[in-house]
């Protein structure tokens, strides 16, 4: 099974408002406020009324929320065929597991709550103790049920509706049918109490509402909207009989129930059906909801009785196409999407989310015709944008390309809107046609001071414009850059060059003010190019090829320095990291792919369900933002590798990667997440990489640099006054060598009644002289030396002393020192501690080696070990200082 993502973790989601499924509105006391609830996939959010603020964001569900009620108490979610009862918008309190089939319909009914399921069977539940109360089971072919109510004041009564347009009211106390009314003749789609006891407001699929007196089985009147299918009805409770009823073309209509006729409209209120729709109790307000991934707040105080706008909490009613981070610490998201908007996602609180607008033709008039069915004056899609924090206070900041127009507009960020430059080249103008009509502009580039914008055309041109003044300034090439379609602009950080590509692979450099001078170099690759990613701190671009392959150019040498093959699909986007050390790529096998540019290999990759069409990392390496195919978010992953020990290998571009899920709103990393354990042995480095090459032990100079100076440092430290004797101290005990000094050994003194000690021999070697002398047989010295390492200066100073006859030694133990240090000397390992050593040695035992034959004719070996191991580390030193040398004069 391939592994997870080892650098990127999912974070969270960003731009999710609501869906299809009904809002829901409590009224909490302790607050003193209304909530609202409305789902999001597999969670669902609580806002405040008071300033649209996220409160709070539920636990994720194993699939997406089917259907969702509330009551003063618990929030009621069900998913499949379990129901989740929440306390607090987040505290999973109960579960109801029962039904065989997906539940689709949900009431609360006091200490008791109803649902229904596809399969038509209706449970009623007891809250508290998660039992059922009361099943009913109807036959789906001939009552499928498709609205439930629970009518005001009618005790212990349920009204069923159902696709065919009948409607029955059961007693669930007893589970008897009470009374079956006739049908409409079409499907029912919702029910609502009226504010008038025993009146229901049915909605019909044909556009039909119509008001029943259930007492009487009467219908007390009849209206019909143009838009047919009612989603949604709702009434007023403060003091005015204005009914609302929403459609499916995201039209509201508010009807006067005493003159009985429209009272108002808001056409184009959603651009999706109106799916939730809500008055509040005893106020001029009314909240609605949509699949088109907004929420709104409406008051009523137009003069003509009407409602406007009061507040809004919106996304992209369309799947996002490009996102970018703005701004240098990494908390601010652009985003374009199909509904032609640029937005903002703040990447700290959904409150600092906003809106540039629609892009039209003509933004102010666009802005005075109000909501209307179709703006005619709507653009096409953005696909593409490039912005800059440069002169963000001074003009327009953002340019953007737009689907089939060669036209190319300005937002301003800091002004949150669209600007009034439309940039266009004069010799693209045609007189009484539509403007760009057989050219399309396809990339663009802001340079980094923010004054110019490079946009490149599919007819190969390649013009520069000024974005605060939005006149033409120049064109590379004659007549035009390439004789193919552009593919690819951009420039470097000081404004000197100017790059771009086309369809056929060829790459040009261009003095920035060009002048309408040729292109003064060139680099050709074999296959067409499909888009360029620079990077503004580096001189890397990356050139996306259409055989699924990205290369990397260094701008200063005009050459093809890496080269990136693995994914297997159209590449769609690549962003590198702030150091460029990364470069992360996307394409449409669904793959998200990491790539270290120093060693030119793969490091990391997984796959997510739907293709990323844009990938982009922060400018902090914090987080890694995507959009995807047929997903109204922005999803953020975390970076690991800031935190955490990461290990990262090469991988074969041809494993598969692993599948991992998109992270949902505010995701709580799961322990497999959160405790990612990589089944790979941490690299040990060997003791010696080679043995031809010098290795020195680690230890600290203290062990070892000063111990031709010990004395002189004893002699230094000896304190003023010596040191008393203890009391009572045992006489003549023997002793061994320690890390401490000189410690008595109790251990191994014979108890024979005697107190003479009787010398076997007048040899009396320390235990590391014991253990040297036992070397003469094997001439393993790896025991020896291991004791000398973990010996302190003194420790060490002493007991080569005591090595020699005069100190308990023999001749016989100084020749295997001396063995040992050649041992060492020739094993090219511990050098340091073998030149000190011998440097004692010598010192100490100079007479004696001159007198004893053995000794003195050993060291001509030692001699010239010794020489060979200096001599090429000496070599090593002085031609490294001579290059060091050399590079401080240039």
């Amino acid at each position: 099974m391939p592994q997870a993502s080892k650098i990127f973790l999912p974070c969270r989601s960003l731009g999710y408002v609501s869906n299809h499924v009904p809002l829901q509105v409590r009224y909490i006391k302790s607050r003193k406020e209304h909530l609202i609830v409305t789902c999001v996939g597999k969670s669902f959010h609580t806002y405040g009324i008071s300033h649209f603020g996220l409160l709070s964001v539920s636990g994720l569900h194993p699939e997406d929320i089917s259907c969702m009620t509330a009551d003063a108490y618990h929030v009621y979610t069900a998913c499949e065929n379990v129901i989740y009862a929440w306390r607090r918008g987040s505290e999973l309190k109960h579960e109801y597991r029962g039904h065989k089939n997906k539940v689709r319909l949900m009431i609360p009914f006091g200490a008791h709550l109803v649902s229904v399921d596809e399969g038509s069977t209706v449970k009623i539940w007891d809250i508290k103790s998660e039992t059922v109360y009361l099943e009913l089971k109807f036959n789906p072919k001939s009552f499928n049920i498709t609205a439930v109510l629970h009518p005001s004041t009618y005790i212990n009564k349920i009204l069923f509706a159902t696709e065919k347009g009948e409607m029955q009211l059961w007693n669930i106390n007893n589970a008897k049918l009470i009374y079956s009314f006739k049908s409409w003749g079409a499907t029912i789609t919702c029910l609502t109490q009226a504010p008038a006891i025993d009146v229901v407001a049915v909605g019909l699929n044909t556009g039909r509402i119509i008001l029943h007196n259930l007492k009487y089985d009467e219908t007390i009147m009849e209206f019909t909207q143009d838009w047919g299918y009612v989603s949604s009805i709702t009434f007023r409770s403060d003091g005015h009989p204005i009914m609302a009823t929403g459609s499916a073309a995201g039209h509201i209509v508010f009807w006067d129930l005493e003159e009985r006729k429209v009272a108002s409209q808001l056409l184009a209120a959603h651009d999706g059906p109106v799916t939730g729709m809500v008055c509040l109790p005893s106020e001029p307000l009314i909240l609605t909801s949509s699949p088109d991934n907004t929420l709104k707040l409406w008051i009523f105080d137009m003069t003509d009785g009407g409602a406007r706008l009061l507040r809004i909490r919106e996304g992209h009613s369309a799947s996002p196409s490009f996102v970018r981070f703005h701004g240098a610490n990494g908390h601010n998201i652009l985003t374009c999407a199909g509904d032609s908007t640029l937005r903002i996602f703040n990447t700290q609180t959904e409150q600092f989310n906003k809106s540039l607008g629609k892009a039209s033709y003509n933004r102010k008039s666009s802005k005075k015709r109000g909501r209307a069915v179709e703006d005619p004056l709507k653009m096409p899609p953005i696909i593409q944008f490039t912005s800059e924090t440069t002169r963000e206070k001074e003009w327009d900041n953002i340019a953007a390309i737009h689907q089939g127009l060669a036209i190319v507009t300005t937002w301003s960020y800091d002004r949150v809107k669209m600007g009034d430059l439309k940039l266009l080249p004069e010799c693209f103008r045609k007189k009484n046609k539509d403007p760009g009509l057989d050219v399309t502009a396809t990339c663009l580039c802001l340079t980094h001071c923010g004054n110019f914008v490079v946009i490149g055309y599919s007819t190969g041109h390649v013009h520069r414009f000024n974005m605060q003044s939005g006149l033409w300034r120049d064109a590379y090439g004659k007549p035009k850059a390439h004789e193919r379609p552009t593919r690819g602009v951009a420039t470097d950080s000081l404004n000197q060059i100017t790059i771009t590509g086309d369809s056929e692979g060829n790459i040009k450099f261009w003095r920035f003010k060009n002048k309408g001078t040729d292109c003064w170099s060139s680099l050709t690759l074999d296959e067409p190019i499909s888009f360029f990613r620079s990077h503004h701190e580096s001189s890397m671009l990356a050139v996306a090829l259409e055989d699924f392959t990205v290369n990397i150019v260094d701008i200063d040498t005009r050459r093809v320095v890496r080269k990136f093959v693995g994914h297997t699909a159209q590449l769609t986007d690549a962003s590198f990291s702030p150091d460029s050390r990364w470069l992360v790529t996307s394409a449409m096998d669904c793959s998200i792919r990491t790539w270290d540019i120093p060693s030119g290999l793969l490091i990391d990759q997984f796959a997510t369900e739907a293709a990323c069409i844009s990938v982009n990392m922060s400018p902090t390496a914090e987080a890694l933002a995507t959009v995807h195919v047929d997903y109204l978010g922005v999803f953020l992953w975390t970076n690991r590798t800031l935190y955490a020990k990461v290990t990262l290998k090469a991988m074969s571009p041809s494993d598969e990667p692993a599948l991992v899920t998109l992270p949902e709103c505010r995701q709580e990393a799961t322990e497999e997440e959160d405790d990612v354990k990589e089944e790979v042995e941490e690299f040990v480095s060997p003791e010696q990489i080679s043995s031809d090459l010098v290795t020195l032990s680690g230890l600290s100079t203290s062990r070892w640099q000063n111990l031709l100076n010990i004395d002189v440092i004893k002699q230094r430290n000896k304190p003023k006054n010596p040191p008393k004797a203890p009391k009572a101290a045992p006489f003549f005990l023997p002793t061994v060598a320690s890390l401490n000094g000189i410690q008595f050994d109790l251990e191994s003194q014979e108890n024979d009644g005697s107190k003479i000690l009787k010398p076997v021999s007048l040899v009396n070697l320390t235990e590391f002289g014991k253990i040297l002398d036992r070397s003469r047989e094997s001439n393993d010295f790896l025991a020896v030396i291991e004791k000398l390492k973990s010996f302190g200066p003194s420790m060490i100073d002493f007991e080569i002393k005591s090595l020699s006859p005069d100190n308990g030694g023999s001749t016989e133990v100084m020749l295997q020192f001396l063995k040992c240090i050649e041992f060492i000397l020739k094993s090219n390992k511990d050098l340091e501690l073998a030149e000190a050593y011998l440097s004692v040695f010598l010192k100490a035992h100079g007479r004696i080696i001159a007198q004893e034959e053995s000794l003195r004719s050993y060291l001509p070996n030692i001699n010239s070990c010794h020489g060979v191991a200096w001599n090429r580390l000496q070599e090593r030193l002085l031609y490294s200082t001579c290059i060091v040398q050399h590079l401080k004069t240039l």
